[in-house]
Order: structure tokens, then C-alpha cells, then sequence
């Protein structure tokens, strides 16, 4: 999978790229020449964003725009060759990540910005592939999913 990267700098990109590869591999996700954004926006920009697509306006930590109807656990990225766009590329989604509520939450919750930063990608990622949490079986399934593939990659809560 491809990542078109936006105001992220390259302390993040390496390890956001080892965590979406993973969680390709992880949630039988792997196609060949897909692609996603992910971008680093402000508050007044995610605000924007949530207010525009949700209704909500307040600030939120990461929103997740996919491309394709994927239901986990029902159908996969292969289920959508016939989405391909006219040169092979199957985009599957966008992400945003507000890196100044992602800075607050790590304070808060005693651990690294790198690992807030690298939940909120991959959890953004994840509803992409057509994960959630509404419903509270579903939410367990898509923590449970996070947490293995974080601690794979020894990317672990402190």
C-alpha cells in the first residue's frame, strides 16, 4: 500500500508505513498498487472536516474517509478490483490526524506522542478497512486487532 503523505514529517512516515504494512498482512488487506492519505491537520482543520462529514463541530483526534463499503469480517480489498481507477489504483480511503489533540491525549494517557500517533493512524486505517465501534462486540474486535499489531511491532502502551 501506497501512503500519500500531507504535513507529516519524517519522523512519523517510516513507522506509519510499518504499521499499515502490517495491518495489510494482519486483516488479509493485501492488494497490489492500493492506496491511502494520511495527513496532519490543526484543530481548526479537523473541526472543519468533522463539522463538513459528521455533524460534529468540535475538535476530534482522527477521522477516516474510506473509499470502499469493506465490512470487516464480510469482504476485503480484493472484493473491489472493479473499483480500480483507469491507471490500476485502487484508492481505499483518506485519514486525518489532528497532532495537537494526538500530543494531548499522549500527556494524558502517560505514553509517547510516537505511540499516540501510531494508534490513531492504524485505528483511522483500520475503519478504512471497514472496521468500527459501534457496536460493542465490534469495538472489542477492532481494539483487540490495534493492540496485536501495535505490539508486533513492540510499539506498546508505557
Amino acid at each position: 500500500m501506497k501512503i500519500i503523505f500531507s504535513n507529516v514529517n519524517l519522523r512519523y512516515r517510516h513507522i506509519i508505513k510499518r504499521i499499515f504494512d502490517e495491518a495489510e498482512e494482519f486483516t488479509n488487506n493485501k492488494v497490489d498498487n492500493s492506496y491511502v492519505s494520511l495527513a496532519f491537520v490543526s484543530e481548526d482543520e479537523i473541526r472543519n472536516l468533522n463539522s463538513s462529514f459528521r455533524k460534529l463541530d468540535k475538535v476530534t483526534d482522527v477521522l477516516s474517509f474510506p473509499m470502499l463499503d469493506i465490512k470487516q469480517g464480510e469482504s476485503t480489498l480484493a472484493d473491489f478490483e472493479s473499483e480500480r481507477e483507469p491507471d490500476g489504483r485502487l484508492n481505499i480511503g483518506d485519514i486525518a490526524i489532528c497532532l495537537d489533540v494526538a500530543k494531548r491525549q499522549a500527556k494524558n494517557l502517560g505514553h509517547s506522542l510516537k505511540r499516540e500517533v501510531c494508534f490513531l493512524a492504524l485505528h483511522g486505517l483500520l475503519h478504512v478497512l471497514g472496521f468500527d465501534h459501534i457496536e460493542s462486540q465490534d469495538e472489542e474486535i477492532m481494539q483487540k486487532t490495534a493492540e496485536e499489531i501495535l505490539n508486533k511491532l513492540n510499539i506498546r502502551r508505557k
